[in-house]
Parts: structure tokens; C-alpha cells; sequence
């Protein structure tokens, strides 16, 4: 399952977030993947994706970053992904309203 994690910076200070890391690295756990990021222009601001098949993995993580940073989590699917579940609605019958 794929997550989009959208970390705020507390106080908009991206520092002590890119000093643990350069000092203990992601500290994600064996399956908890990393998949790419971006950090907004401003630096207040992350957008994650990670990878995992249980969610309790990526809890774990955010747990140790969680004094550092806010999170807000939403499961995501590819492009790929949501053409063939919207294909699959289009093959079913509507529904009654």
C-alpha cells in the first residue's frame, strides 16, 4: 500500500529534521519503504511517499519523528491504479438512488 505523508515542520523549522537525519538516517523499519519526497519552497513543509503493507509500520516511524513533526497520512493509489478501478466501476450496473 502506498501513503502520501504530509509532514509539517514544527514551528516551520525544517532544521532539526535534517540534522536527525543526516545524524540516524530515515529510521524506517525493515518494510517500510521509502518511495520519493518533496519539500515545499518555503521548507515548512514535506510530502512523503512510503510504501508498506502494514500500516502499523509507518505509524511506528512517524512515531519517532512525531516530536519534530506534525503528520497528516492519506493511503494513495497510481495513476495506473485508479484508471483500472474506475474502469472496474464502469463495468458495474449504476446504483438505485
Amino acid at each position: 500500500m502506498l501513503y502520501l505523508v504530509i509532514e509539517e515542520f514544527r514551528g516551520g523549522d525544517p532544521r532539526a529534521v535534517y540534522q536527525r537525519f543526516a545524524e540516524r538516517g530515515r529510521l524506517a523499519p525493515p518494510g517500510l519503504t521509502y518511495v520519493a519526497s518533496w519539500v515545499t519552497a518555503d521548507l515548512r513543509r514535506c510530502y512523503q511517499v512510503m510504501e508498506c503493507e502494514d500500516r502499523a509500520l509507518l505509524d511506528g516511524w512517524m512515531e519517532a519523528w512525531r516530536d519534530l513533526v506534525d503528520f497528516r497520512v492519506e493511503p494513495v493509489m497510481t495513476s495506473p491504479e485508479a484508471s483500472a478501478a474506475v474502469a472496474s466501476m464502469d463495468a458495474l450496473p449504476p446504483t438505485a438512488s
